[in-house]
């Protein structure tokens, strides 16, 4: 549907990417990667005709349909969140305008055999066969799904634009896009500033979608998930296999090794040869053999390896203080804004070392409750910090605090102390700032890039309590991997709000899940969140009535706290069951076989059937304990 061929851009003397060609065909759902800077929003802002190359060439079937979602909003004020978002039907709602005068013209008209009259009438008729055939009559209804996919609640269809914050304008934005069924989608960064239920929806569309989409986004999980393609930019030229990201990244991983180990045969046999040609060169009787090879030698096309940008590089946080067993305690946390009751009777006790996530939908309280537990909103309720908790905050807009006219070294070096100041150059490289990088001044920084900044601070700084919200926001994947790596190996306690499933994914073990007004914990982390919501939404599906054993829930939909105890029990002594029986059967199985090559002298060993039957009895009890604790468990979830 797309093609594209020889495309250059240069900026002043500097090439940004130099003689790519790639196609888009219907099918294809594409991850456009590479490093800040590489060229991936230039690149979509040329393919959607925002930007003009410096030379190559575009070619757009006809009668095909582009569209682009940038990072940049132009709202008119005054229109609702519907208003706003029928927008994306300028040819209905003009014929809807000229409909509506027509039914006035004829409601007011007294002359019923006037020629105006018959025509308005045949003008009328004609207007409702073109609207039925544009979608005018579905159109609503299309549009209130695809508002409420991406979060958007029914009381907030008639909000004004103008109270919303950017997040949720992007939102009105992508259904806008979504709504005008372009045959080609191009989306940059796309679920910045969606939650996970509206990330899940957004993947299911995108998987049905049968036009092209290519996406920039930083989240790995969304690109595994969507995407049947990869196209990497590196060092002004492009990588193109149709391989979602993790297939891809593995792909080139062993592509590299490959060609280096192809490389290391061939510089062996290069030295051999130029030790030939240096033996050969003074022998008048083999000087032609010797200028044959160096005609060899020239000929040969060396081989290179890809280049790889994400050389790994490990850091770490200060080792902080050990404070007391419990850190943090939320004893009846509410809050208010106005007559907006945003959340109420929130209790939490948090121990030493754990790793909490905040999630569930925008604007339900995650960012207040973590402003409150920083000590920065006034709120209902009581926040105790434990025994020698020293608190540091990560706030979304941590980044908008550093001084514009320091450079990158000196913003970092002021976090820094007499201990770790000699590790300030290795943070900063670990997060992209290498060589004249760290002498760039903090005004002309990307959000991205004054965001890794803020970490690098963060990171100087000995806390045992990190409270981090939405820290993984603009970040590349290098970035957020060497944080998650970070996160991982701090001894410390940590709060993270994020929408991030792959960077929550193995590092936090609870979950705070906020809901219509609520706040519950769940003994688990996001992977096992999200597989128990799944779970319960099949069984709603498969049962129509509950029965008594059924956990109880609250009114938002929550299982209780006593119930997740107990299912974490049974899951728990379950896998230890199965654990037992598996190591059981294996020893029986080892003894059957003894017995079958060399039966007379296995018997011969002394109380040999009184052990023998000794495990058949344990195997056959372990057998009947798993299968009452697997039904205990199937009656709680």
């Amino acid at each position: 549907m797309l093609s594209i061929q020889n495309l250059s851009v240069f900026f002043g003397g500097d090439t940004l990417f130099e003689d790519i060609s790639f196609r888009l065909g219907s099918g294809d759902r594409i991850g456009l990667i590479g490093k800040n800077g590489a060229g991936k929003s230039t690149l979509l802002k040329i393919l959607s005709q925002d930007q003009k190359p410096s030379e190559g060439t575009l070619s757009l079937e006809k009668s095909k349909t582009l569209g682009y979602l940038s990072q940049d909003l132009d709202f008119e004020k005054g229109a609702t969140v519907l208003e706003e978002a029928y927008k994306a039907f300028p040819e209905i709602k003009q014929m809807e305008a000229r409909q509506s005068e027509l039914e006035h013209l004829l409601s007011t008209e007294t002359d019923y055999e006037s020629q105006r009259y018959l025509d308005w009438i045949e003008e009328l008729s004609d207007l409702s066969t073109q609207l039925e055939l544009a979608g005018g009559y579905t159109y609503q209804a299309e549009t209130e799904r695809i508002l409420k996919g991406l979060g958007f609640s029914r009381s907030m269809f008639d909000q004004l634009t103008d109270s919303l914050s950017g997040g949720w304008r992007m939102r009105i934005e992508l259904a806008k896009l979504l709504l005008k069924q372009h045959d080609i989608l191009l989306l940059d960064e796309p679920t910045n500033h969606l939650d996970i239920e509206s990330i899940l929806w957004f993947e299911g569309y995108l998987k049905k979608f049968s036009g092209a989409v290519l996406v920039v986004s930083h989240d790995r999980m969304f690109l595994d998930q969507v995407t049947n393609r990869t196209i990497e930019i590196i060092q002004k030229r492009i990588f193109d296999f149709k391989k979602p990201y993790s297939a891809y990244m593995d792909l080139r991983a062993e592509l590299r090794a490959q060609q280096a180990a192809a490389q290391k045969n061939q510089e062996k046999e290069i030295q051999q040869t130029e030790r030939l040609i240096e033996r050969f060169r003074s022998k008048a009787s083999k000087a032609s053999m010797a200028q044959s090879l160096i005609k060899k030698l020239d000929r040969m096309d060396r081989i290179e390896v890809d280049p790889d940008e994400e050389a790994p590089m490990k850091i770490r946080f200060p080792d902080p203080k050990t404070p007391g067993k419990v850190v943090l305690t939320l004893k009846n946390i509410a809050k208010n804004f106005g007559d907006h009751q945003v959340f109420s009777g929130v209790d939490l006790e948090l121990e030493r070392a754990s790793k909490l996530a905040f999630v569930g939908q925008n604007g339900q309280g995650k960012s207040t409750l973590a402003k409150i537990i920083a000590g920065l909103l006034e709120h209902q309720g009581e926040v105790q910090l434990g025994h020698n908790v020293e608190l540091g905050y990560f706030a979304q807009n941590q980044s908008e605090h550093l001084p514009p006219e320091y450079t990158v070294l000196e913003a970092v070096e002021e976090a820094a102390t007499e201990e770790n100041r000699s590790r300030v150059r290795d943070m900063l490289g670990a997060f992209l700032f290498r060589g004249d990088a760290v002498e760039k001044k903090i005004k002309v920084l990307s959000g991205g890039e004054r965001n890794r900044v803020a970490l690098c601070k963060l990171m100087l700084q000995s806390f045992n309590l990190l409270l981090m919200d939405e820290p993984t926001n603009h970040l590349d994947m290098h970035s957020k991997k060497v944080l998650k790596e970070a996160l991982l190996n701090y001894p410390g306690t940590v709060i993270l709000v994020s929408h991030d499933r792959d960077f929550l994914s193995d590092l936090c073990q609870q979950t705070f899940v906020f809901k219509e007004g609520k706040v519950n914990l769940f003994l688990g982390g996001i992977n096992e969140y999200l597989a128990s919501q799944a779970l319960g939404d099949m069984r709603a599906l498969e049962k129509k009535e509950a029965v008594e054993t059924t956990p109880q829930k609250d009114a938002s939909g929550a299982v209780s706290y006593a119930d997740q105890k107990k299912i974490k029990k049974y899951k728990n002594q379950v896998q230890k069951l199965e654990r037992e029986i598996a190591a059981l059967e294996r020893e029986l199985k080892a003894i059957d076989f003894e017995l079958e090559i060399n039966y007379d002298q296995t018997i011969a060993t002394p109380n040999f059937f009184d052990q023998y039957n000794a495990k058949k009895d344990a195997l056959q009890s372990k057998m009947e304990a798993w299968e009452k604790a697997v039904e205990d468990l199937e009656n709680l979830i």
